[in-house]
C-alpha cells in the first residue's frame, strides 16, 4: 500500500490538494499510470512525463511538473507529487 499526495501550487500557495491511495505495492514502472490517475481525479491536465520525474520520486520521494510540461495552459505554477506512506 501506498500514497501520494499530489497539491498544485501557485505563487507558493497551496490551490488545490489530493491524496492518491493504493492498495499495491508501488511500482516505478506505472508511475504514469498513477500521474494519469491523479490529474483525472484533479480535473488537471496530464503533463509530459520523463525519467527524470520518476528517478526524483523514486530516490527523493518527490516529483516537480512546472507549468511548462503541460502541452495545455495550466492556472498553476508548480504540480508536486510527494511520498506520503508511512
Amino acid at each position: 500500500m501506498f500514497k501520494i499526495w499530489a497539491k498544485t501550487i501557485k505563487n507558493h500557495k497551496i490551490l488545490q490538494s489530493y491524496l492518491y491511495h493504493s492498495a499495491d505495492k508501488f511500482n516505478p514502472d506505472d508511475f504514469l499510470y498513477y500521474l494519469t490517475d491523479i490529474c483525472h481525479d484533479m480535473d488537471i491536465p496530464t503533463p509530459v512525463i520523463l525519467s527524470s520525474h520518476v528517478k526524483n520520486y523514486t530516490q527523493f520521494n518527490i516529483a516537480k511538473f512546472r507549468s511548462t510540461d503541460f502541452v495545455e495552459h495550466v492556472g498553476f505554477d508548480l504540480l508536486q507529487l510527494e511520498n506520503a506512506s508511512e
